[in-house]
C-alpha cells in the first residue's frame, strides 16, 4: 500500500511555495498526498516563526496533530520551515512526539527525510538556510487559476523589529530566466493570475544585476499570452522609481494595485526601525502613484506600539493614514521578538497599549473601506470566480483591487452557470464593510 503524506503549510505565500516544491518531490517519489492531514501516514507541519502570533499558530498545530499520532492515525510527524529554522533543538526537545524537526536548509532533502524517518530514525538537522534552492518543479495547491511567483528568498533589509533575515537569510534573486521559466510552465497548466512575491519585491536583482530588475521583469511577464492578471506584494517605497510605476500604468495586464508595507510614519520611528523615509515622503509618493495610475488600490500595513513610540506619534500615524485614506490597509500590534535589535531597545510600550492602537486604526479603517465599497455601487468590475456560496446561493470571487488571501470578496448572481478561474463583468449592487455584491451583467469578459 502506497504511504499517504500530508502538508499544513502555515504563514506565508513564500512558506507556501516551499510547501509546493516539497510536495513534487514527495509524489515524484511515489507517496501518496492527502489534503486532510487525518488520513496520512505521514504530516509535515510547514511553520511560519514571525512573530508571536504566528509561532502559537504553529505550536498549536504541532500538539493538535500530536493528538492524532497519540490516537494511531499519524505515523510520523515532520516540522520544517521558519519555526524549525529559528528554534532549533529547541523544539526538538520540547516535542519529543514529533520524529523529525529540520531547517528550511532540508527542504531539497525532504525525501531523505522522510526515508528516515520511516526507517524509525528520529531526525533533527539544520542544514546552511542558503543552500535552500531558489527553483524547483512545484504542485499548485491554490485555486487552479492563479499561483504565487517567488522571486527571491530571503531580507537584507534588517528592519530593527523583523527576525526574518536571521530566519532566512540574505536577500537571494532568482535569475530572471528562471523567473520566466516558472511563470511559462505555470501559464501552461492554467494559471491566469500570477502574484509576485519576494520578501522586498523592489529589491529584485540587485544582488545579481547591480540595479532593480523588478520593472524589466514585470514587461517580460507581459508577453506570456495565457495571463490575465499579473499582482506585485510587498514593494519598499524608498525602491518605488518611476521606471516602475510607468511599466505598472502603461501595461495592461499588470493590476492597479500595490501592496506598500511603510510600517509607520514618524521619521523617529522609522529611523528605530532601520527604514528610510519620512512622512513628508510617503505623503509625496502616494500622491504620485494615485496621480501616474488613476484608479490604484493601495495597501499597506502598520505597526503599533513600536518601543518609544509616544501617544503623539501614534496619533500622527492615525491622522496619516486617515488623511491618505488607504483601499486596504492591516494594521498590527507590536511583536518583542528575542533576537532582533528592536526587543533590546529602552521603553517597550505596554501590550495592552499596542493592542488598543492596533485596534483604533483598524476601526478607523472599516470606515474607509465601507465608504470606498458605497462609492462602487452602480459600477462596473471585472472579476474573478473562485468558487460558489451554497449558504449564500451565489458565486464569490475577486476584483482586480483584492489579493488572495488577504482582501475582501466580491459576491455575485449570474443567469448562467460559471466554471472557478473564468472572468467576469460583475454590476455591483451593495456593499458590506470590507465586501462588495452584485450580479454579472456580461459573462464574456475574458
Amino acid at each position: 500500500m502506497p504511504i499517504n503524506v500530508g502538508m499544513v503549510s502555515l504563514g506565508c505565500s513564500k512558506n507556501l511555495v516551499d510547501s509546493e516544491r516539497m510536495l513534487y518531490k514527495i509524489r515524484k517519489r511515489g507517496y501518496q498526498l492527502v489534503t486532510d492531514p487525518a488520513k496520512a501516514n505521514i504530516v509535515i507541519i510547514n511553520t511560519c516563526g514571525f512573530i508571536q502570533s504566528a509561532k502559537e499558530e504553529a505550536i498549536e498545530t504541532i500538539l493538535e496533530l500530536a493528538r492524532l499520532k497519540e490516537e494511531g492515525t499519524v505515523r510520523k510527524l515532520v516540522v520544517s520551515g521558519c519555526l524549525a529554522e529559528r528554534y532549533k533543538e529547541q523544539i526538538a526537545e520540547e516535542f519529543p512526539e514529533v520524529d523529525a524537526v529540520v531547517g528550511i536548509g532540508s527542504d531539497d532533502e525532504i525525501i531523505d527525510v522522510l526515508d528516515r524517518v520511516l526507517a524509525n530514525e528520529r531526525v533533527v538537522e539544520f542544514k546552511d538556510k542558503c543552500s535552500l534552492g531558489l527553483t524547483g518543479k512545484r504542485i499548485i495547491s491554490t485555486l487552479p487559476f492563479y499561483s504565487y511567483l517567488k522571486i527571491a528568498e530571503g531580507c537584507s533589509n534588517c528592519c530593527s523589529y523583523c527576525a526574518i533575515p536571521m530566519i532566512r537569510g540574505k536577500f537571494r534573486s532568482v535569475p530572471m530566466e528562471k523567473v520566466i521559466e516558472e511563470a511559462q510552465w505555470l501559464a501552461d497548466n492554467g494559471v491566469t493570475e500570477l502574484v509576485v512575491i519576494a520578501q522586498d519585491s523592489t529589491r529584485y536583482g540587485e544582488d545579481l544585476y547591480g540595479k532593480s530588475k523588478l520593472p524589466e521583469l514585470l514587461r517580460e511577464l507581459c508577453k506570456i499570452g495565457s495571463l490575465k492578471w499579473i499582482r506585485v506584494l510587498y514593494c519598499y517605497p524608498e525602491r518605488i522609481t518611476d521606471e516602475l510605476i510607468d511599466v505598472i500604468a502603461s501595461e495592461n495586464k499588470i493590476v492597479k494595485y500595490l501592496d506598500i508595507p511603510i510600517q509607520h510614519s514618524d521619521e523617529k520611528i522609522l529611523k528605530a526601525m532601520n527604514r528610510k523615509g519620512s512622512e513628508q515622503e510617503l505623503r509625496a509618493l502616494f500622491e504620485k502613484l494615485r496621480s501616474k495610475i488613476p484608479g490604484i488600490t493601495l495597501r499597506t500595513t502598520l505597526i503599533t506600539g513600536f518601543p518609544t513610540e509616544t501617544e503623539e506619534q501614534f496619533n500622527s500615524m492615525a491622522e496619516f493614514v486617515n488623511d491618505i485614506q488607504f483601499e486596504r490597509l492591516g494594521c498590527f500590534p507590536y511583536s518583542q521578538e528575542e533576537g532582533t535589535k528592536a526587543a533590546q531597545m529602552p521603553d517597550q510600550v505596554d501590550e495592552e497599549v499596542r493592542n488598543h492602537r492596533s485596534e483604533i486604526i483598524m476601526q478607523q479603517q472599516q470606515l474607509v473601506s465601507e465608504k470606498k465599497n458605497n462609492a462602487m455601487i452602480g459600477s462596473t468590475v471585472q472579476a474573478v470566480v473562485e468558487g460558489f456560496d451554497q449558504w449564500a446561493e451565489c458565486y464569490f470571487g475577486r476584483t482586480k483591487a483584492d489579493a488572495p488571501d488577504i482582501d475582501g470578496k466580491i459576491f455575485f448572481s449570474s443567469a448562467k452557470k460559471l466554471k472557478c478561474g473564468e472572468y467576469v463583468m460583475v454590476k455591483v449592487n451593495e456593499s458590506l464593510d470590507y465586501d462588495l455584491m452584485g450580479e454579472v451583467i456580461d459573462e464574456s469578459a475574458e
